[in-house]
């Protein structure tokens, strides 16, 4: 409670020469392509609804929900990310769940609390809620619908696989949380900060006791900074960890490859699908990396929480949720088949280089890339307090 007392505190204090402290700005944007759905279903969480669906869509019809970090909206995340640019030029859907100050002071979602976390209750429901809605008025494919979230949209995307695993084929968590570690602020604090390393039985289990669900379990990509100092890193090790243990595969790594620079780490099946992926963006601080993909193309735009680090993770993700390989035009130079499924023959890493994670980011030692402008930004600071401050409703 001392830091947001201190918080509003210097927002009360007399406007100085050259100091602007951050504005989130309004929930909604006029320059946006998203559009707001109101009359979606049961809403217990209060959530607001934004959507976007392009005037050619692939077929089948797929669908991308969207979760936005702390301290941002709807129109601000797509616009840093660029998933409605990666929605028109590949044909897919959007959904983008809003949170309002009504439920969290700084608009995380409540990715820790009992009450928005679990099955058909709270904020959980309301985004179960809106993927219905999508699902019934735009013909979307069933089988083809995706969660992604930054940060606090992390941690609730998490939950969204954990406890309506049956809908979706794939998520991707970006500096975000485990489900299941925390059930309050002081352990969603500790998560956070300090990512207890907990066994992997007892992580899937997590997940296993969040619904009736037994399997398949969807895939799952892995994204997290290692110099992130809002998250701890040790997070990205702990949710390959938990899904590992549900897909029943090793916790050696079956490939290791550099993709623009970054180690990625993958698992797969015995039909060669990859399941499980992570990237350790080093040196990165807390934030969605930002960069060319690999059709030269730069989907979002640098801002907070959004950072330039050369690799595109919307696009990697919109890749591995297999979102590709149609592209809006097909004449277009551009334009390329679907990559199979299965993938080229990998020789498995030698024993030494079988790191996790974490293991990587202890020896990481660069410093991280700033967010936002150089020097010190107090703006920056007031920022970060207020994304630990959000943690409380």
């Amino acid at each position: 409670m001392s830091l947001a007392r201190n918080v509003d505190l210097l927002r009360r204090l007399p406007k100085m020469d050259g100091l602007r402290l951050p504005d989130f700005g309004a929930s909604a944007d006029s320059s946006s392509p998203l559009q707001e759905v109101t009359g979606f279903g049961d809403n217990p969480g209060a959530l607001r609804m934004f959507a976007f669906v392009p005037a050619q869509v692939q077929k089948p019809r797929a669908l991308v929900v969207v979760l936005h970090g702390c301290g941002q909206t709807a129109a601000s995340y797509d616009l840093g990310a660029g998933w409605s640019t990666l929605a028109r030029h590949y044909g897919f859907a959007l959904v983008m769940p809003e949170q309002q100050r009504i439920n969290n002071g700084n608009t995380c979602f409540n990715w820790f609390n009992p009450e928005d976390t679990a099955r058909d209750s709270g904020e959980a429901r309301s985004i179960r809620e809106m993927i219905a809605h999508m699902v019934q008025a735009h013909r979307i494919d069933s089988r083809r619908i995706y969660i992604t979230g930054l940060s606090a949209g992390g941690g609730m995307t998490s939950v969204m696989l954990a406890t309506y695993p049956e809908v979706f084929a794939a998520g991707a968590v970006i500096a975000g949380l485990p489900y299941g570690i925390a059930s309050n602020l002081r352990e969603a604090l500790d998560g956070m900060f300090h990512s207890p390393a907990r066994p992997e039985r007892e992580l899937g289990d997590f997940v296993r006791r969040a619904s009736d669900h037994r399997g398949p379990w969807p895939k799952i990509s892995v994204w997290h900074g290692s110099a992130d100092r809002t998250v701890n890193p040790g997070n990205a090790n702990e949710i390959v960890k938990q899904w590992l243990d549900l897909h029943d595969l090793p916790m050696t790594p079956m490939a290791e490859t550099v993709v623009d620079g970054y180690p990625r780490q993958a698992w797969w099946n015995k039909d060669g699908e990859t399941l499980v992926e992570s990237y350790a963006i080093t040196g990165m601080a807390h934030g969605t990396p930002l960069g060319p993909a690999d059709n030269d193309q730069r989907y979002g735009v640098e801002g907070a929480f959004l950072i330039e680090a050369g690799i595109s993770s919307s696009y990697h993700i919109a890749k591995f949720f297999g979102l590709t390989g149609w592209i809006q035009g097909a004449k277009k130079a551009e334009a390329k088949p679907a990559a199979p499924a299965k993938p080229a023959p990998v020789r498995p890493p030698a024993p030494h280089l079988a790191r996790t994670i974490r293991v990587k980011v202890a020896e990481e030692n660069a410093e991280p890339k700033r967010e936002q402008g150089r020097g010190f930004d107090l703006g920056q600071i007031i920022t970060r307090a207020l994304t630990a401050a959000g943690l409380m409703k």
